[in-house]
Order: C-alpha cells, then sequence, then structure tokens
C-alpha cells in the first residue's frame, strides 16, 4: 500500500528535503511504507544536479537550493502542487528510464482528467502543451508550453523528489531562471489555460490516475 501525505501550509524546502530522505531511509529498511507527498513550497529555486550558473538569471529574487536531485534549475512556489514520490524502484523493476516514464505517464493521465493533452517532447524533461491558441512561431508551428516538471533521486533503490504540476502559481515568477534550461518555450499552468481546476481537484485527479501508470509492486 502507498501512503497518501497532504500538507495544507506551505513546507519550506529544508523541512521537505529532510523529512523525504528519513522516509526513504526507513522504507529502504523496511520500516515504513511507500507514500506519496501532496505540498506546495513558499516562492523558490532548485538547482539540480546538472544546474548551470548562466540559467539562474535573478540569484536574489528568491531562496535558491541545491535539491541534489537529477535535472536543472526549476521554480517551486503557491498554486503549484508538488508530489513527492518515495517508492520502492527497486521492488519495482530496477529500471529508472522505464520509472522516469512511469511519472511522465502518471503526469500525462492527471492532466487528461481535465481535457489537457500533455506531451513528452525528446531532449526537453517534462511535461508540455501545444498552445493552439496562440500565434503560429517563426518556424510556423504552434508554440509549446511546460506544465510539469519531472526530477528524482535514488537511494538504496527508493526514489524522492518527483513530479510539479502547475495548478495557479505566478507564472512571472519562473522568469528568474531559465527553467529546466530550456530557452524558447514558455510555462503555462491549468487556470492560465482557462481552466478553473483547484488544488483539490488535482489531488483527486493524482490519486485517481496513480495505479494506472504505477500497477500494485
Amino acid at each position: 500500500m502507498v501512503e497518501w501525505i497532504t500538507s495544507d501550509r506551505p513546507v519550506p524546502y529544508p523541512e521537505a528535503l529532510a523529512r523525504m530522505e528519513a522516509r526513504a531511509d526507513a522504507i529502504a529498511r523496511g520500516e515504513a511504507a511507500e507514500a506519496i507527498w501532496l505540498l506546495e513550497h513558499p516562492p523558490l529555486y532548485t538547482a539540480g544536479t546538472s544546474a548551470r550558473p548562466a540559467d539562474l538569471v535573478d540569484p536574489d529574487r528568491f531562496p535558491v537550493y541545491e535539491a541534489r536531485r537529477g535535472g536543472q534549475y526549476t521554480y517551486h512556489g503557491p498554486g503549484q502542487r508538488v508530489a513527492y514520490v518515495m517508492l520502492d524502484v527497486g521492488r519495482r523493476g530496477r529500471d529508472v528510464r522505464r520509472f522516469v516514464a512511469q511519472l511522465e505517464s502518471w503526469v500525462i493521465a492527471t492532466l487528461a482528467e481535465f481535457n489537457v493533452t500533455g506531451e513528452i517532447r525528446e531532449g526537453r524533461v517534462g511535461v508540455w502543451v501545444v498552445r493552439h491558441d496562440r500565434p503560429l512561431t517563426a518556424a510556423g508551428t504552434p508554440p509549446e508550453d511546460k506544465i510539469a516538471a519531472i526530477g528524482i533521486r535514488l537511494r538504496k533503490w527508493i526514489s524522492f523528489h518527483g513530479i510539479s504540476i502547475n495548478v495557479e502559481p505566478d507564472l512571472g515568477h519562473f522568469s528568474g531562471i531559465v527553467p529546466c534550461g530550456i530557452s524558447g518555450h514558455g510555462v503555462t499552468s491549468l487556470v492560465d489555460l482557462g481552466l478553473p481546476v483547484t488544488m483539490d481537484d488535482l489531488d483527486a485527479a493524482l490519486m485517481r490516475s496513480f495505479e494506472t501508470a504505477f500497477p500494485p509492486a
């Protein structure tokens, strides 16, 4: 059984990191169940293991934390649902690429509940939405905006960190970084797409679609 935990207040990043690592260690020892932790953070930037200093455009805007997860810079803040996944990847097949693909599928299935088509792009981390409602780019194609980020770390085959989906964050806060090191594309949210989705709505969709992507181990 996977335990679902929801925090009803913004969780400071150092506190979240400490709790994630403690839970992952307990799972590895067989002393705790797998867990999905749903939360929001205060406004902040995190730097993954591949973060490039030049991609931190405004270092004084919000606190910046070393995340020790894969990936580059990302933003977390109110209105964005973070789902930290503490799962036993060893028991689930010991296939990291498959695990990341499952996270992508989980996000895509969740967005589909709101009639949003999330897509994956080669060489671009995260989940993307084609903006057919916007003018074409100079290349003659519709622009694409990022709606969800993915970044994980494994320790003793237990995952932590996870995914984030934009519900209604201040999209202007993303301008302090080059999100995930990818320039030339925008960032969107469910509300920006014209959908009156609440955090509770998204949480329910995440729970419903979880076992579609992650069958019981």
